[in-house]
C-alpha cells in the first residue's frame, strides 16, 4: 500500500501471509487503505512539525548570547536546554560604573512565533539597560512594547490562527553594583532569583511580583534590593526549573557546594532535574559576585570652585600616567574631564566626585548633586558656546547620564589599545583570583 499525501508518495507499506493462511480479500485491502492514509499522515504532520521546531530551536540560538561576556566585576555562566520551549531567553548587560545587569525571561508557547516574539522583547530590554533606567522603570517600559505587540496581533486578520492565539511572558531584571554591593532586581511574572551567600546560606529576596508582560493588569513594579557579600551566587531561572516539589531548595543545596565552578554547579542543577523539565526547555543564568579592584578605580571628592577643572586635568594626568597609558588617551581623557567637571561646577550643586575606572575600557565618571542633565548641542560658527558634549561625544566611544536619589552621574567610555586593555584584564584577574 503506498503512503500518499496531497498527490505525494512518502513511501510504501508492505503486508504479506504466508504459509496456510488465507489471501487478503477485499475488507484486508480496505483496512490498509485507510491504515496506510493515516500513517502518512501522522508522519507528515511528524515531519512538519519537527521542521518547524528545528527553525524554532535556530532561530533562539541566533537570537541569544554566542559567547559569555565578560564583566567587570562579577563571572557568570549559563546553562540553555533546547527543549519545546523556544521562547526562552538570558542576557548580561555591561551597564555605566561598572555594574552588570542580569536578565532571564520566557515566552510560553512553542515554536516560530515564541522565538520571534523572544527576539524581540531580548532587543528591545537590551536598549532600555543602555538609558541607564532602574528596573522597575525597564520592566515597565518592556510592557509598553509587549502591548503594542499584542495589539498588533489582536489587528490580524479573523482568518489568521496567531489572531485568537494569547501572548504569555515573563521577566526577571536585575542590575548588580560591585561599588556598593548591592543588586537591585524586579520582576514580571516572573520567579525572583534565589541567592546563597559565600558561607551557603540562602540569602532573603523578597521581590514583589509584577504583571506578566502580555496581561491586562496596570500594576506598577516595585523593585528589591539586597547587599551580598563578595563572592555570593545569584541564580536567574525560568519558571520551568523551579516547578515540582523542593525545586528551589534543591538549587539553593546545589549552589552551596563547595570547590564548584559556575558551569559545574549549572551542570550540577540540570543533572538533577526531572527529565519532563529537561524536554520541556528551560534557561538559567548564574552570576557571582565580585568587586573592582582598589589599583583599577581612582576617586577624588573636589570643590565647588572654578579652579576646580584645572585640579581635576592635574589628578587625572598624574593617575593614567601610573597605569601606563598612552600619550593619546591621557590627553583625551584630560578634556573629557575639563568638560564635565565644568559643566558640574557651572550649573551642579555639591557634592562633587571624580571617579576613573579602568577595565576592558576608561570609564570616567562625574558626579553632582544636581538632578538636571546636560544635552548634546549643536553650535553654530559664532555661538561662544554649548560645544562641551559635542566635544565628549566624539573623543569618547559612549557616554550618557544616569539618575539616582542624590543627584546625576555623567560618564563617559574610551576604548583602549590592545596591549593595555590586556594589562587591565590581568590585573582584574589577578584580583579575582585573591577573592
Amino acid at each position: 500500500m503506498p503512503l500518499t499525501l496531497r498527490g505525494a508518495v512518502l513511501g510504501l507499506v508492505s503486508l504479506y501471509r504466508c504459509g496456510a493462511a488465507e489471501p487478503f480479500d477485499e475488507d484486508d485491502v480496505s483496512l490498509a487503505v485507510s491504515a496506510a492514509t493515516r500513517a502518512a499522515l501522522g508522519i507528515d504532520n511528524a515531519r512538519r512539525y519537527e521542521r518547524e521546531h528545528i527553525i524554532a530551536s535556530t532561530i533562539q540560538q541566533r537570537l541569544l548570547p554566542q559567547a559569555e561576556r565578560q564583566q567587570a566585576a562579577v563571572d557568570t555562566a549559563h546553562v540553555l536546554l533546547p527543549g519545546r520551549d523556544s521562547g526562552c531567553w538570558f542576557d548580561t548587560i555591561a551597564l555605566s560604573g561598572a555594574r552588570t545587569a542580569l536578565v532571564v525571561g520566557g515566552v510560553a508557547g512553542e515554536g516560530l512565533q515564541s522565538a520571534i516574539a523572544m527576539g524581540q522583547l531580548r532587543t528591545v530590554i537590551q536598549a532600555l539597560a543602555g538609558l541607564d533606567l532602574e528596573p522597575e522603570e525597564v520592566l515597565a517600559r518592556l510592557k509598553d512594547t509587549a502591548d503594542r505587540l499584542a495589539d498588533e496581533r489582536a489587528a490580524l486578520p479573523p482568518a489568521d490562527a496567531l489572531q485568537s492565539e494569547p501572548m504569555s511572558a515573563g521577566c526577571v531584571y536585575g542590575v548588580y553594583d560591585p561599588f556598593t554591593r548591592t543588586c537591585t532586581v524586579a520582576r514580571a511574572g516572573h520567579p525572583a532569583p534565589l541567592i546563597v551567600g559565600p558561607d551557603g546560606r540562602a540569602v532573603a529576596l523578597d521581590v514583589p511580583e509584577g504583571p506578566g508582560l502580555f496581561s491586562t493588569d496596570s500594576a506598577l513594579f516595585a523593585p528589591a534590593t539586597v547587599t551580598l557579600e563578595v563572592g555570593s551566587l545569584l541564580a536567574f531561572c525560568t519558571a520551568e526549573l523551579l516547578s515540582g516539589d523542593r525545586a528551589a531548595e534543591r538549587i539553593t543545596e546545589t549552589l552551596a557546594r563547595p570547590g564548584r565552578s559556575l558551569q559545574q554547579l549549572g551542570d550540577d542543577i540540570v543533572y538533577a532535574l526531572p527529565d519532563d523539565t529537561r524536554s520541556a526547555g528551560a534557561a538559567l543564568l548564574l552570576a557571582r559576585t565580585g568587586t573592582v579592584s582598589d589599583h583599577l578605580v581612582a576617586t577624588w571628592d573636589l570643590a565647588q570652585d572654578p579652579t576646580t577643572p584645572a585640579t581635576a586635568r592635574v589628578l587625572v594626568r598624574d593617575r593614567l600616567q601610573g597605569w601606563g597609558l598612552d600619550e593619546d588617551t591621557v590627553e583625551a581623557t584630560e578634556l573629557i574631564v575639563s568638560e564635565l567637571v565644568t559643566n558640574a561646577v557651572r550649573y551642579g550643586t555639591p557634592p562633587l566626585r571624580l571617579r576613573l575606572l579602568l577595565d576592558s575600557t576608561l570609564t570616567c565618571e562625574v558626579h553632582d548633586g544636581s538632578p538636571a542633565s546636560p544635552h548634546l548641542r549643536h553650535a553654530r560658527t559664532v555661538d561662544e558656546g554649548g560645544r562641551g558634549l559635542f566635544i565628549v561625544s566624539r573623543l569618547a566611544s559612549h557616554w550618557g547620564a544616569r539618575h539616582g536619589p542624590d543627584g546625576k552621574v555623567l560618564w563617559t567610555e574610551q576604548d583602549l589599545p590592545e596591549d593595555q586593555r590586556n594589562g587591565a584584564k590581568g590585573e582584574r584577574n589577578g584580583a579575582v583570583g585573591e577573592r
